[in-house]
């Protein structure tokens, strides 16, 4: 049974949109296993209850309405719960395919409606979903206890796992049999009865606690966002920037004013180009204080209970943190890994840093400005500096980067030269949004792979951030081809204007295209093994390694082109596009540090600690590290910090660095085999994107790479050493 891809879409669900302040009853596993069946009607109107006939089983938004969603989850779970007590009762002997085969293909209804609840709960959620979440929260996490702590079927997937060595399995299915086996003793399949009961109630509490937490950061980055009542507040901004700001207030209800949005992190896009120092730092001090004030979006309880919680079940399994417990199934394999992997960093990138800073200070100096640098003028101060020192201006750039031309003449283009793959627009392929697009995926010769969902423009109803999910995961064995999709928060333009991509954005698109490549190219046999069902400090690797195609020459000679006149990107002007992306990578890589510190650190409390004032704790953290440095702060604080509270990746924050060591040191490696071909392209998806978690990540790596990969490309990437 696919219980790790269930489990990661609605954990995922659960953490992306908001829920109801109010509690939902707790629900037991006999509440799991007694809910009513749905009427027999009301079934057969619901899409959810029969397999999709859309080409490769795509969601057919024609028909799925909000109110199917809670009747295909409740009826999933009922119905799931059945088939694995089926299985686990079963009185033949235990063998790899009356238990863990038949568990792969248990649980289907369940993932349908599951995956395209969580895509729709973070890109176009409602007060209806919102509610949902509420209410399937504690009863998912009571469901997936009642499988993973089931003392029957453990025995049989034990018994499996024991004589592995002797059943003749190849090595997919002997991997397989570890996974399972490694998934029920992480969830407490070796406790005794009291103590399974009490991690239990831990998940349930956890799973609302971060509902309601997603909730409140919806609520906090909306009310954040910055009200101006003169558009001369805003010198500095591009046309664009400020007529989408015009429309942004007008949405609100605030005709004549403009609205500057707040985006996820705590750094703003928008400070770079301000020349109002107040209005800079209404803005930052807007985004760096969500969540820490009394009222709505207040999480600083939410916070305090969820670290403790995590702690709590850290000790009843066995482990001396959240951290200790969260990293024992990653590559990094305990905290010390990552503390060390942190620290080794922290001495070159505080020296330049301080070589950044001194700098702005001294250009602020030099313009008589008569203040010391606060972390609302870095931005604006090192983009003057950016501009100087390459003679670069951002608003001569984008008219570059068209966001059609880029998907089409860069994305596509790259995706073609490396893997062999095109795709092909499918107007006729109902989506959930206007804004979305669809694309088949094929093969150089012409067979299909799958299909590739495009929503890339920013909307009220979508959580901040970009993201990889599925509606359908490959699998050999259920003869699944995947369903894939790309989610951005582009700005959308004013009606009638272009979409000018920043190169960041660039950068962020191919990314993500690492993570649908990692899903649509997978090939194996198991569904708990497909695609990117990986370790988070592995599942990071190939968008990383994505991201450098953007800047190759011969990609960019495709689609960096004049949105107007179609003319390329002046190759002066690129040379000083790419040599200012190493620019200010001091405070990029510090800010992303602290974060990191600041999410192990949460974490790696023990059960006889009590934080009790979110602020100073951060403050504490940052000091213990030698990274306290004001003008820096962290990417996020832990008021708004997703990735850690109601996401996936608590005590996994680093992964993005972790991985970027793999991504740094495959790319520079193919560099030396000719970079943009065929072969290299094939060999990098027959060695790493088509396995999934066939194999051990680590020994993945070494398999294709032939050693294990070099940290001194990550910091020749970021441009820290020379």
């Amino acid at each position: 049974m696919r219980l790790n891809m269930i489990a990661a879409s609605l954990a995922i669900a659960l953490g992306l949109a908001a829920c109801s302040n109010e509690s939902p009853a707790p629900v037991t596993e006999d509440t799991v296993k007694t809910e009513t069946a749905t009427p027999a009607a009301a079934e057969e109107a619901n899409p959810f209850f029969a397999e999709s006939a859309l080409p490769y089983h795509a969601p057919d938004f024609t028909k799925i309405r909000d109110e199917h969603y809670l009747p295909a989850l409740l009826e999933g779970m009922k119905r799931h719960i059945a088939e694995v007590e089926a299985i686990a009762n079963n009185p033949e002997a235990a063998t790899f395919d009356n238990t863990l085969v038949a568990m792969e293909k248990s649980g289907d209804l369940l993932l349908r409606a599951a995956n395209v609840f969580m895509n729709l709960a973070g890109t176009d959620t409602n007060e209806t979903i919102q509610k949902i979440q509420a209410e399937v929260a504690p009863k998912f996490a009571a469901h997936q206890d009642a499988i993973l702590l089931n003392p029957t079927l453990f025995a049989r997937v034990k018994s499996i796992y024991d004589a592995r060595d002797m059943l003749n399995l190849d090595p997919e299915s002997k991997r397989l049999v570890e996974l399972y086996y490694d998934n029920h003793v992480r969830a407490g399949a070796l406790l005794d009865e009291v103590t399974q009961a009490k991690v239990k109630a831990l998940n349930e509490e956890q799973a609302s606690l971060m509902t309601e937490f997603q909730q409140a950061l919806m609520k906090q980055t909306q009310a954040a966002a910055v009200v101006i009542d003169d558009v001369a507040q805003l010198e500095g901004m591009d046309d664009a920037g400020i007529a989408a700001a015009a429309e942004a207030a007008k949405a609100k209800g605030l005709e004549g004013k403009w609205l500057v949005s707040i985006t996820n992190t705590t750094r703003q896009p928008v400070l770079s180009q301000l020349k109002n120092r107040e209005v800079r730092q209404r803005v930052f001090e807007a985004s760096a204080n969500r969540g820490l004030a009394e009222g709505d979006g207040d999480t600083r309880a939410l916070v305090l209970r969820l670290a403790t919680l995590r702690s709590e079940r850290a000790a009843l399994l066995g482990s001396p943190s959240w951290a200790a417990y969260a990293l024992g199934n990653q590559m990094a394999g305990k905290p010390e890994a990552v503390q060390t992997m942190l620290a080794d960093m922290v001495p070159p990138v505080m020296k330049n840093v301080a070589s950044e800073a001194a700098d702005i200070q001294s250009l602020i100096d030099q313009q008589g400005g008569g203040f010391k640098l606060e972390p609302w003028d870095w931005e604006f101060y090192a983009e003057q500096i950016r501009a100087t020192r390459y003679d670069l201006d951002p608003n001569l750039v984008k008219p570059y980067f068209e966001f059609d031309r880029v998907l089409q003449d860069g994305l596509f283009f790259t995706m073609n030269k490396l893997y062999g793959i095109s795709f092909k627009e499918r107007k006729d392929i109902p989506v959930y949004h206007p804004d979305v697009r669809v694309f088949e995926v094929f093969e150089s010769d012409g067979s299909t792979i799958g299909l590739f969902y495009a929503d890339y423009f920013a909307r009220d109803s979508k959580r901040g951030g970009a993201w990889m999910s599925s509606f359908v995961d490959q699998s050999d064995l259920l003869g699944n081809k995947p369903v894939v999709l790309n989610v951005m928060n582009i700005p959308k333009p004013a009606e009638g204007q272009p979409a000018l991509m920043s190169f960041d954005e660039v950068t962020t698109m191919f990314h993500e295209m690492g993570h649908g490549l990692h899903g649509m190219l997978s090939k194996v046999r198991y569904p708990l093994l497909s695609g990117t069902n990986v370790p988070r400090d592995f599942v990071e690797f190939p968008s990383q390694f994505e991201e450098d195609w953007a800047k190759d020459p011969l990609v960019l000679a495709n689609y960096a082109k004049h949105y107007k006149t179609g003319e390329p990107i002046p190759a002066d002007l690129m040379a000083k596009v790419l040599k200012a992306s190493s620019f200010n990578q001091g405070f990029d890589t510090l800010e992303y540090i602290k974060a990191s510190l600041l999410d192990l650190e949460w974490h790696s409390i023990g059960t006889d600690a009590k934080p009790t004032d979110v602020a100073a704790f951060e403050a504490e953290a940052m000091a213990k590290h030698g990274v306290d440095i004001a003008a820096v702060p962290p990417r996020y604080r832990s008021a708004y910090f997703a990735h850690a509270f109601p996401g996936g990746y608590s005590a996994g924050y680093y992964a993005y660095l972790w991985s970027e060591v793999l991504a740094a040191d495959a790319f520079a490696y193919l560099a030396t085999k000719g970079g943009l071909t065929g072969e290299n392209g094939d060999d990098f998806r027959n060695g790493i994107l088509s396995r999934g978690a066939t194999v051990e990540p680590m020994q993945m790596y070494i398999d294709w790479r032939g050693q294990a990969p070099d940290p001194k490309a990550l910091l020749k990437r970021r441009g820290l050493t020379e």
